[in-house]
């Protein structure tokens, strides 16, 4: 409402001028969201066999996903601010634009790479640098995705509508390990899903150019950071508005600025301190992960087979992933705290079992059980965070976490392939000593579930 001393009208409510978004347009953003996914999880299921093919040490493999996730991290918040500004649409176009250039042309680096026309340390010089447009413009879009669908959707229906485009980012990690084995094509060979990504990244560029009207929003909403895509993490960011008034665009509000919330804020500190810890055991065993089933199963010479292993691998972790934020946390109404407390207990034990695997079967468990404990566990970080701040201090919160999350992959998954190439096992020792460390500090520091 505007500052003066004219006659105030009667506020407009959401159900009064809300215009629903059809199935189609919904559909459009799902896939959105769903392709930006999928296409980053099926690199992480080829490039450890591409980097065997090519004699790159792991450790550099790994690092080009710590160079995304770095500009990821610093992105991300400043495409959601600008979601308001710049319109909706054209941020969603730009972050599709850059997952399908970074696809096509770090699928081609990589083609030529393998075919050997260049050495195999510019073919990885060019894909981190290709890889970079992913990282760089590919956040643009999520954030512009969730803020199209609140400024459109009335409050009594807004949570269900952010829960479906959020779980499509869920979704697109079980997607995309479990499709890339099967999108390999005999003369593009291992980077044929880069391709084929690419390419639906066009059509679904082109469905929303045909299919999705220019921004008119019947509510303001700012853009929320989402954390990169990495399987079995899905999207940090928070769906929670209790409190929150979606005004009639281009209404002001009357209340005052709302100070920058601090990283030292004490309400949220502990839950931060158990965020970073928890998010990079989860980072390290994320990084390894592809490295040791070539290793433990003998694949380094069989990149076909390589990759369909690791498929096979990230996929149960995805789902159980989604299993635990999905199907326990609803069913058994965890809140927070129990959230972190039981999901560290499992992704220890997860943990330790992978570190004593040696056969497929022990490593899917291990995997699964890990995956199924960090499902629960950033559910829980990212609510307690935002349960701790004020309702007008989601947005600040909502960057925080995000922040957190993405910071996990900038280091961690390039720590672990290092100190597996020399010390094996360490990293999952590692890990279950971090998730245990959580698990105690959680227990003695955080607040109890209402």
């Amino acid at each position: 409402m505007a500052d003066s001393s004219a006659p105030k009208a009667a506020p407009q409510t959401a159900v009064e001028t809300y215009t629903p978004i059809d199935n189609t347009r919904m559909a459009v953003l799902f896939m959105v969201m769903l392709v930006t996914a999928s296409g980053n999880t099926a690199m992480q299921s080829i490039l450890p066999t591409i980097g065997t093919q090519l004699d790159i040490p792991d450790f550099w493999v790994s690092a080009a996903f710590s160079w995304s996730a770095l500009l990821w991290v610093y992105t991300a918040p400043k495409w959601a601010r600008l979601s308001d500004k710049r319109g909706r649409k054209a941020l969603m176009r730009l972050g599709m634009i850059g997952f399908t250039s970074s696809m096509a042309l770090a699928g081609l680096a990589l083609f030529f790479g393998l075919l050997g026309w260049y050495s195999a340390l510019l073919t990885f010089i060019l894909f981190a640098i290709f890889r970079s447009l992913y990282g760089g413009l590919g956040s643009a879009a999520p954030p512009a995705v969730q803020a199209y669908v609140a400024a459109r959707t009335p409050r009594e229906e807004r949570t269900k509508a952010l829960s479906l485009i959020s779980s499509s980012f869920g979704l697109g990690t079980v997607v995309g390990p479990a499709i890339a084995p099967l999108l390999i094509l005999p003369v593009l060979g291992l980077s044929s899903p880069m391709f084929a990504f690419a390419a639906i990244g066009i059509i679904v560029m082109i469905a929303l150019k045909l299919k999705l009207p220019d921004d008119t929003p019947r509510f303001e909403a700012r853009g929320v950071v989402t954390t990169e895509p990495f399987s079995s993490a899905l999207s940090a960011s928070t769906l929670r508005d209790e409190g929150h008034e979606y005004r009639p665009a281009g209404q002001a509000s009357e209340t005052s600025v709302v100070p920058q919330l601090r990283w030292g804020d004490e309400r949220i500190k502990p839950w931060l301190i158990t965020g970073i810890m928890g998010g990079n055991a989860n980072a390290l065993i994320l990084g390894v992960i592809g490295f040791l089933l070539l290793d433990r199963l003998g694949l380094r010479g069989d990149p076909a087979m390589g990759v369909e292993m690791t498929g096979i691998v990230l996929m149960s972790g995805a789902a159980a992933t989604l299993l635990a934020q999905w199907g326990l946390i609803p069913l058994l109404q965890m809140g927070p705290r129990s959230s972190i407390l039981w999901g560290m207990l499992l992704a220890a034990l997860g943990c330790f079992i992978i570190g004593l695997s040696d056969g497929l079967f022990e490593i899917i468990l291990g995997f699964a059980v890990s995956s199924l404990g960090f499902g629960l566990f950033r559910p829980g970080f990212t609510a307690g965070a935002s349960l701790a701040v004020e309702p007008e201090e989601q947005n600040g919160v909502a960057g925080i976490v995000a922040s957190v999350n993405g910071m996990a992959f900038i280091a961690s998954p390039a720590l672990g392939v290092l100190l597996y190439t020399y010390f094996n096992n360490l990293p999952f020792w590692l890990a279950v000593a971090m998730c245990l460390f959580v698990f105690f500090w959680g227990f003695k520091t955080l607040h109890l579930d209402d």
